[in-house]
């Protein structure tokens, strides 16, 4: 099966005659949610880490790049890849990578060490992403936002579990303890068995079926370019925010605020658990109104409340970053159905595009960020950050191809 012929095929139907296979899509979703609570315990551990390697922010920053660049480089070859060649086993395979990882994190004794972890885990996410993304739109029925919501909120509530049970499990007791985590990751590989299964199926059947037209849009190559390009930049906005939150809110609380470790886990827990609720609203959204309002409103509708927050009180800095992830969140899916739909015979690169291009700018700005966390202070960190929903402008200069339904 080629990518056109992929991407030409029509809706698949489970086994109750339905448009959407909520089955498969369920599935998929608890993979993904297991897939993303392993690799945000890395994140959530990084007091722990601090401590145990004497790290400074700056080598902080370098674990999350690291993890982040070994998640993002490898998704756009494996998306590419798979749309000509679909791998539907290779979903497994990747978990196995994580699961490799979460055992070296627990058993490591040197930085250089734990950055191979780090490695290892982003590797599985690399072949994790764009294969899963590909299965929820082969599942979606043609509802393409809700699909993409239902994936992504698995993976959303994952890493939301991460530092709730890093203060459970981990922090009490110590690193060690990452290695109770191999056997969520055991459990995805076995649901992701019977995800290949389906996924191999679905193969088969097409490929039994005369090959479709391929999908274009009517929209000349240019624009296509320019409208990725611009999407790219969202995603940056949104990604480098994302970071600094997600890698340095506990510092930042526990520096400004004097809470402990445990008390700053439990609220980046809240955020993100925010952002897992703001991801499920978005995609069925976008599929309602228009992506293109929903990216308007998810990025550049987050500026006052990002704005807000270096300023405020320990009791208000809780509130505003729950109001930040739910509405930051909900662009996401929009912004990688909208990508889909300009290049709709390549769903695998486009998916793979856009993940690891969010991972690796993550990635990025964590390092950056952690520079200038070590030369200045954490606080100057969420200031500058503050600013950047403000690119959502830009979100102006996009097409309207879409249709609501």
């Amino acid at each position: 099966m080629t990518d056109r012929s992929e991407a030409a095929m029509p809706p698949v139907k489970n086994k109750a005659g339905t448009g959407t296979a909520f089955s498969i899509l369920g599935a998929i979703s608890v993979s993904h949610l297991l897939n993303d609570m392993l690799q945000s315990l890395i994140m959530a551990i990084y007091p722990i880490l601090q401590a145990d390697f004497n790290l400074s922010f700056t080598q902080i920053g370098i674990i999350t790049l690291t993890y982040q660049f070994s998640a993002s480089l490898l998704q756009p070859l494996v998306g590419h890849y798979t749309d000509k060649h679909p791998q539907p086993f290779s979903l497994p395979i990747g978990m196995g990578f994580t699961l490799s990882g979460l055992l070296l994190l627990a058993n490591a004794n040197t930085f250089p060490l734990v950055l191979l972890a780090a490695a290892l885990v982003g590797t599985g996410s690399s072949i994790f992403h764009p294969e899963s993304s590909r299965v929820a739109r082969m599942a979606s029925g043609g509802r393409y936002g809700l699909a993409q919501s239902l994936f992504q909120v698995g993976g959303n509530f994952g890493s939301s579990l991460g530092p709730l049970l890093a203060a459970l499990v981990i922090a009490p007791y110590g690193k060690g303890n990452v290695g109770w985590f191999s056997l969520a990751a055991l459990l995805a590989i076995v649901v992701l068995l019977q995800v290949s299964k389906w996924y191999q199926h679905q193969h088969r059947m097409a490929k039994s079926k005369p090959k479709s037209a391929s999908l274009v849009t009517a929209l000349p190559r240019r624009t296509i370019v320019v409208s990725l390009s611009i999407l790219l930049l969202l995603v940056f906005s949104k990604s480098f925010y994302l970071a600094s939150i997600t890698s340095y809110y506990t510092f930042y609380l526990i520096q400004k605020f004097d809470v402990s470790v445990q008390n700053a886990q439990l609220h980046l827990f809240a955020f993100l658990f925010a952002v897992a609720v703001g991801t499920l609203i978005g995609g069925p959204l976008g599929d309602k109104i228009g992506r293109k309002y929903v990216i308007w409103g998810s990025i550049l509708g987050v500026a006052p409340f990002t704005l807000a927050l270096p300023y405020a009180s320990l009791y208000w800095t809780g509130i505003l970053t729950v109001i930040i992830g739910l509405i930051l969140a909900s662009a996401f899916s929009a912004i990688l159905v909208y990508a889909q739909e300009l290049v709709p015979a390549k769903v695998g690169m486009i998916s793979g595009l856009f993940f690891g291009f969010s991972f690796g700018i993550g990635g990025l700005g964590a390092a950056v960020l952690g520079f200038v966390a070590d030369v200045t202070s954490i606080e100057l960190v969420f200031i500058i950050c503050s600013f950047l929903p403000l690119i959502g402008i830009v979100t102006a200069l996009l097409p309207n191809v879409e249709h609501k339904h």
